[in-house]
């Protein structure tokens, strides 16, 4: 189990000094309870003998006292400390799952749900917590404090000592069952959890799909059926857990049974005094916190194992799109974009989304994407600032490999609008400029104009302050899309790329904004992908998909001409067109 908390070894390196501090006071402490029962034999001896008096009384009261009071100092010293170092492991542990977690690439998401990352970052650093706070202090005074305990026992009659530890092998071998049983508990509950916690997310970010569908019920069913599997997981786990502390009890119990019966025997016959006596049950009652502490660490450390595994099966995953070389090309880009054979097969896919696309983007050309749905544009427009991965010399920007530029400089570089328009619950500003430094307000306001959203976001109470709900629920499909072009526009990048941006904007808006960001853009690079054509016929070049490969390129009168697979689109949205237009 030990293993699986490799990972951590530079937190306790880094908190080492909070770790000696806790966990010495922690053994002050231990060693403070192990002298209270010599000082109760001491009374009790005196009380026996007839040598007590109010002074003598008095005295060892005090000292009992005093005891407790620097007990009591030093316990919350190690709580502390110790306490704090778990937090401190939680809060370096969480900071670098989301760090690692922002170098994976798309592939690693495709196949793990938020759910699942979601229950990993909470509720499985949440029992590593638990493992490196209370899992020490119990592991070190199961150890220590059980220890001395013993010696101190063995001090007082060594044959009662031997005894009372008869049952010790019977707890070790329950210890071991029930662990293991909480083990295989423990991960099943915490699968489930992420199962629950995706069905939740899923329930409330589509929760205006589900309400317009009258779907309320059956989705409250689906979570339910989920919760109610992961209480049933929980509740196996606790029953399990529930064994535990009994059991300890039963055999500590069984062993205090036999010193009263066997010491009591021994004080009548006067081969040992009362007050040992006496020190000898407070010593096996102070060892029956050790004995239950080795199994509440094994529980903790079991607990804690099983997520630490599931935490560095994130860990481990390795990023496929790095800077792979040494000095990656950092100097300005201008726009040139080529493709030479470039290919590209989805994992767990059959047929190529891409093969053998050449193709060149002039430096500031305005170029458009044409093609049916599933024709390999998205994926296209990805494999350019690499958010998908290609082979090897199949892109080159401004004739530079693609893999020898520098990831930063790539992407901050490029200004992608994608076909999903995402608005983070933040202010307008904050979600236009994006946690990057825009040099003035006006820069902020031209981007906003340009998106035909300025009007409207000044006719809000807050302005461009306003906080938009969740996903920018507040906000139309159609402004949604025009704030993420005003963020892709703000910086007015090398390269702009528009996936299908302007889907959900009218025929009207979407000609000013295209007029827009054409007449600002004006020897940059742009790429347009969209089902209109009549925003299509603007471009400089257009290159037409169709299952992957590039079949047509020109200009627009020049496709029209040829009556190839451009025409029989063009065709087939006038169509379109007039047919809503008779409606």
């Amino acid at each position: 189990m030990l293993k699986d908390f490799r990972p951590l070894k530079p937190y306790f390196i880094e908190n080492q000094i909070a770790l000696i501090i806790g966990l010495s006071s922690l053994l002050l402490v231990d060693a403070l309870q192990l002298s209270i029962p010599r000082v109760i034999k001491s009374a009790i001896d005196a009380l026996t003998t007839s040598e007590a008096n109010p002074q003598a009384l008095l005295r060892y009261a005090l000292i009992i006292a005093g005891i407790a009071v620097i007990m009591a100092i030093f316990r919350y010293i190690w709580r502390y400390f110790v306490f704090g170092h778990s937090r401190k492991v939680e809060e370096a542990l969480r900071n670098h799952i989301y760090q690692h977690l922002q170098t994976l690439s798309m592939s690693f998401y495709w196949k793990t749900s938020t759910g699942d990352l979601m229950a990993r970052a909470v509720n499985d650093i949440d029992a590593v917590r638990m493992a490196t706070g209370m899992g020490l202090v119990a592991l070190t005074d199961g150890i220590v404090l059980g220890l001395a305990t013993i010696g101190f026992m063995l001090y007082i009659n060594i044959p009662l000592t031997l005894i009372s530890l008869i049952p010790t092998p019977f707890i070790v071998y329950f210890s071991l069952i029930l662990t293991r049983r909480l083990g295989k508990e423990f991960r099943q509950a915490q699968q489930t959890f992420s199962e629950v916690t995706e069905s939740v997310r899923e329930a409330f970010a589509g929760i205006r799909v589900i309400k317009a569908y009258n779907r309320e019920g059956w989705d409250y069913t689906r979570v339910k059926q989920k919760g109610d599997r992961y209480i049933e997981n929980n509740l196996a786990l606790g029953r399990t857990l529930a064994l535990f502390f009994p059991v300890m009890t039963l055999f500590t119990n069984l062993g205090l049974a036999v010193v009263i019966w066997l010491g009591g025997r021994l004080t009548i016959l006067g081969t040992a005094t009362t007050g040992d006596f006496v020190a000898f049950i407070s010593y096996l009652n102070l060892l029956t916190w050790p004995m239950m502490a080795l199994g509440w660490v094994t529980n903790l450390i079991q607990r804690g194992s099983a997520s630490m595994r599931r935490i560095n099966g994130i860990l481990e995953e390795v990023p496929e799109i790095t800077d792979c070389i040494v000095s990656p090309y950092k100097v300005q880009i201008k726009g040139q974009i080529g493709l030479d054979r470039l290919t590209f097969l989805y994992p767990d896919r059959t047929e190529h989304a891409l093969r053998d696309i050449t193709l060149t983007i002039g430096s500031g050309q305005t170029v458009a994407l044409v093609g049916g749905v599933g024709s390999g544009k998205s994926t296209l427009l990805q494999a350019i600032p690499r958010l998908i991965e290609t082979g090897k010399g199949m892109i080159l920007i401004d004739g530079i490999a693609l893999h020898d530029i520098d990831l930063a400089t790539l992407r901050g570089s490029i200004g992608f609008v994608t076909q999903e328009p995402y608005v983070f619950s933040d202010t307008i500003l904050n979600n236009v400029t994006f946690g990057r430094q825009i040099a003035d307000q006006e820069s902020v306001n031209d981007a906003l104009r340009i998106a035909q959203l300025r009007e409207e976001v000044e006719s809000l109470p807050r302005g461009i302050q306003s906080i938009l709900g969740e996903k920018g629920i507040t906000l139309s499909g159609g402004q949604r899309q025009r704030l993420t072009i005003a963020r892709a526009i703000v910086a007015n990048p090398p390269i702009l790329i528009l996936d299908d941006a302007l889907s959900q904007v009218d025929t009207r808006t979407e000609a000013a904004i295209l007029n827009g960001i054409l007449q600002m853009r004006r020897g940059r690079t742009t790429i347009i992908v969209s089902h209109r054509l009549t925003t299509i016929k603007r471009a400089d070049i257009i290159y037409v998909l169709r299952e992957g490969l590039l079949v047509e390129s020109g200009n627009h009168d020049m496709l029209l001409s040829t009556g190839g697979e451009y025409a029989r689109l063009y065709e087939r949205q006038q169509l379109s067109e007039e047919l809503q237009g008779v409606r």
